[in-house]
């Protein structure tokens, strides 16, 4: 299947909506879940950050295949207090990213954690990509690339790695998630009209998903994966 076309800009203007796909930022506190997400809504990045309480969505309206998609991006704190509101937060999304610290082995560690948290949650079938962030400190790594390709080639997951700060690979990865969202809403749509079934086209409900990057989502190669030293 050739790959969607992806566009947009950073505004929400007046225009006619054909999908709002809820997107999920997951992990522990600190790994830059927010700053991940003001890069991709507003293009922009705070060196003093503070830590999000409780939950806040923000939204960008993109162009994929000619449909105006607006993601609806929630970000919440990483911090057990605030785990309460896990029903709710993963209450219709379609798509989660799974962010972790290059520079911190524990926010890695706990990542199966949170993935088991997600699917006893959301969606059988939400797409995963797992997010390595702050990859602009290669000197202070200390969750080797290979670990994190390997694990989530077992669960079937994307993988980037990402730099809020540099803004290297923030765009792929949201694009990643909403072109498959997409991708796999299109087919369901297909075969739904296909079948002349009457289910809820909204819906990836049932829909089984094969995680493979194709076209559409332009997975670097390993060398690739991070950012390169200039």
């Amino acid at each position: 299947m050739a790959g969607a076309g992806v566009g947009g800009g950073y505004g929400d203007a007046n225009q006619r909506i054909d999908y709002v796909f809820k997107v999920v930022l997951i992990g522990d506190s600190a790994v830059g879940k927010s700053q991940i997400l003001a890069r991709f809504a507003r293009n922009e990045f705070s060196l003093d950050s503070k830590s999000t309480i409780g939950v806040e969505f923000q939204t960008r309206t993109l162009l994929i295949d000619h449909k105006t998609v607006k993601a609806q991006i929630w970000d919440t704190a990483g911090q057990e207090r605030y785990r309460a509101v896990t029903s709710a937060y993963y209450r219709g999304a379609v798509g989660a990213m799974l962010v972790y610290d290059i520079t911190k082995r524990q926010t890695f560690d706990h990542i199966p954690r949170w993935l088991e948290e997600l699917r006893n949650h959301a969606d059988k079938n939400i797409v995963i990509i797992l997010i390595g962030n702050k990859c602009d400190l290669e000197n202070q790594r200390d969750v080797p690339t290979e670990d994190a390709k390997e694990f989530a080639e077992k669960e079937g997951l994307f993988f980037l790695e990402t730099s809020a700060l540099e803004a290297t690979n923030v765009e792929t990865a949201f694009v990643t998630v909403l072109t498959e969202i997409y991708n796999i809403l299109n087919k369901k749509n297909l075969t739904a009209d296909e079948s002349q079934g009457n289910g809820n086209s909204a819906s990836l409900s049932g829909q089984k998903i094969n995680i493979v990057p194709g076209p559409a989502q332009e997975i670097p190669a390993k060398r690739n994966m991070c950012c390169q030293a200039s």
